[in-house]
């Protein structure tokens, strides 16, 4: 983290007056407030006045922070929560050199894209996480359909399908201390205002964005500002434990209930299932092909034809 936090203050000019060895003395928290301070500065496409403007929230995205370009919003949310950042705080970049999704996975995200963490402190226990993840693709799902999006479905635990193609993924990661749960970063990076070809041609196949569906570009401030409002009226039913009206919205838009999946858990040898439903905890719960049920908490499901 460390690494990427001084390269982000090296390049907007921060450390320009300092050697290596005293950036090396520098205690990586004393970092933080040239961090928010960069991330108040005015940035070129997306405009943190725009989203505040009549933003109907109580307390999500409250405080932004808009950056051109950094390595990875959740790293940066998950050095500003260490930091004293308010709880509800937005994390936004124009553009990510090193975005982190599941399994380790990592990519650039091209300027056009919507690339943001919020910083949450939902006093929950473990047990609870997916159910954010859940919530999340809920907030995103509702706010596609508002700008016009017709059918976009949930892919357990963490996509966002349209016509049966990606246009959003979510990473939800907590910060822990002494098995307390201080902080839970969602990273939400939605394929806004691009072409497929600005994809890696491996992704490509499985990738679509808002722009090809719905046929035009969009603005990326409101999509921002829509996403925030509805993301905190999720959030809200979480807080007082609305989780049976969080599934029924998420199991509306399953795209992955009914499906034959390819099971890929942490440590365990793959194996294929039909998809029955998703549990109170937000596991997936298949069947087999001997007819047992099985309870998946975290991996993936890959959809077979």
């Amino acid at each position: 983290m460390r690494v990427e936090i001084v390269k982000l203050l090296k390049k907007e000019g921060k450390l320009s007056s300092k050697t290596i060895d005293e950036i090396n003395q520098i205690d990586i928290h004393d970092f933080s407030s040239l961090v928010q301070e960069i991330g108040k500065e005015e940035t070129e496409y997306i405009s943190a006045s725009e989203i505040s403007k009549d933003l109907n929230t109580k307390y999500i995205g409250k405080e932004l922070f808009v950056f051109n370009e950094v390595s990875s919003t959740n790293t940066l949310a998950r050095f500003l929560s260490m930091n004293g950042i308010a709880d509800g705080s937005v994390i936004i970049s124009e553009k990510q050199t090193n975005a982190r999704g599941r399994s380790g996975k990592s990519w650039e995200s091209p300027l056009g894209g919507v690339w943001l963490s919020i910083v949450l402190n939902p006093h929950v226990d473990y047990a609870k996480l997916p159910l954010i993840t859940l919530a999340t693709g809920v907030a995103v799902a509702k706010t596609l359909e508002k700008i016009g999006v017709e059918n976009p479905e949930i892919k357990w635990p963490n996509d966002i399908m349209i016509n049966g193609k990606k246009v959003c993924g979510i990473l939800t990661e907590a910060i822990t201390k002494l098995n307390t749960i201080e902080n839970v970063i969602i990273g939400v990076g939605i394929d806004a205002n691009l072409d497929v070809e600005d994809f890696p041609e491996e992704l490509q196949e499985g990738t679509t964005t808002l722009q090809k569906e719905l046929g035009r570009k969009g603005n990326e401030n409101l999509l921002i500002k829509t996403f925030l409002e509805e993301f905190e009226e999720i959030s809200e039913l979480f807080d007082h434990e609305g989780y049976e009206e969080i599934l029924k919205e998420w199991r509306k838009r399953s795209y992955s209930i009914g499906k034959i999946v390819e099971v890929r858990e942490p440590f365990n040898k793959n194996y294929d299932a039909y998809v029955l439903g998703v549990s109170r905890e937000g596991a997936l719960i298949v069947e087999k092909i001997d007819g047992t049920l099985e309870k998946v908490i975290s991996g993936e499901c890959i959809i077979k034809n």
